[in-house]
């Protein structure tokens, strides 16, 4: 099975990459776990997350 290239570093730990993966729709829990009280927003595809690392451009809400 070929690897995916990933467009910047760490970014198989991004909201974006996850949610095509569909992790929201395969393990709510975690996915509701990145994103409840969120405090930074992805300048790139608007997603929230409660810690920055799990954006690809992340701002402070």
């Amino acid at each position: 099975m070929a690897e995916i290239e990933m467009p910047h570093p760490m970014h198989e730990k991004h909201l974006c990459f996850l949610t095509n993966l569909g992790l929201h729709n395969t393990n709510t829990p975690e996915y509701k776990n990145l994103v409840m009280n969120p405090k930074f927003m992805c300048e790139s595809c608007g997603r929230v997350a409660d810690n920055e690392k799990n954006l690809c451009k992340p701002i402070k809400l």
